[in-house]
């Protein structure tokens, strides 16, 4: 296939297995997405033709056993999110934070930049449980009563906003600055490469790092790319109010 001059946020869409392909690329195909192809891998000087090699080979054999959730329903959707994503968010940061604290008290004094990894991962945790739970408590239930309205041919369910627009545009402009804060993390770790010689601690650090820096990419491109925009389009669906 000929993707050079498709959108990565389109070619994940088309085949969410071959998101994996972009992970292992260091490609963005959540907030970075809409770039086509071709600029993305000129901006971190990668072949495009290698790229492109490896997608066809990955939507040859790894097409199946992926969920399209491009035809799931937005409720179950909204609930696969909070079941896997937010729920190893809510596990994993803690975590990283623990083994943050650890690192800098035996390595910050001869390797600054962990205090300023310490910084991030504690400002993404803070950030993210807010953020979560605004989507669980406001944003994902209005969203399945919208859908449920839709279905049943019943005017669109009145929310503490005007349209869902607007609580999308927080949550994606949220998503932006969690993205840049990774994206810092990234540079800095020297894209989560220990030292020669680290400690287990050091190297399960940086592994959870990487880890946890794939499920926020996964994360956010189901809300970014399917659910938000599906959502949108749905309330432009809706019965008037009478």
């Amino acid at each position: 296939m000929n993707t050079a001059e498709q959108t990565v946020r389109d070619i994940a869409l088309e085949n969410p297995a071959l998101v994996r392909v972009f992970e292992r690329f260091g490609i963005d195909y959540c907030c970075g997405g809409r770039k086509p192809l071709a600029e993305a891998c000129a901006a971190k000087g990668l072949d495009v033709a290698e790229v492109e090699a490896a997608l066809n080979g990955a939507a040859k054999g790894l097409g199946t056993g992926e969920v399209n959730w491009s035809l799931e329903p937005l409720a179950k959707l909204s609930e696969h999110i909070v079941s896997k994503h937010h729920a190893y968010v809510k596990a994993e940061l803690p975590r990283l934070e623990m083994l943050a604290e650890k690192v800098v008290r035996r390595h910050g004094d001869t390797q600054p930049h962990l205090l300023e990894l310490q910084r991030l991962v504690g400002e993404i945790s803070t950030e993210m449980a807010q953020h979560m739970t605004k989507e669980e408590i406001v944003l994902f239930p209005h969203i399945a009563k919208l859908e449920y309205a839709h279905a049943a041919g019943t005017p669109a369910p009145r929310g503490c906003f005007d349209s869902v627009e607007r609580p999308i545009a927080v949550m994606t402009q949220e998503h932006e600055h969690a993205g840049t804060a990774l994206a810092q993390i990234r540079e800095l770790s020297q894209e989560f490469t220990p030292p020669v010689g680290a400690c287990p601690t050091y190297r399960a650090y940086y592994q959870g790092l990487h880890e946890f820096e794939q499920d926020m990419h996964r994360h956010v491109h189901l809300e970014n790319n399917v659910l938000f925009p599906r959502a949108i389009e749905l309330e432009k669906l809706a019965v008037p109010v009478a």
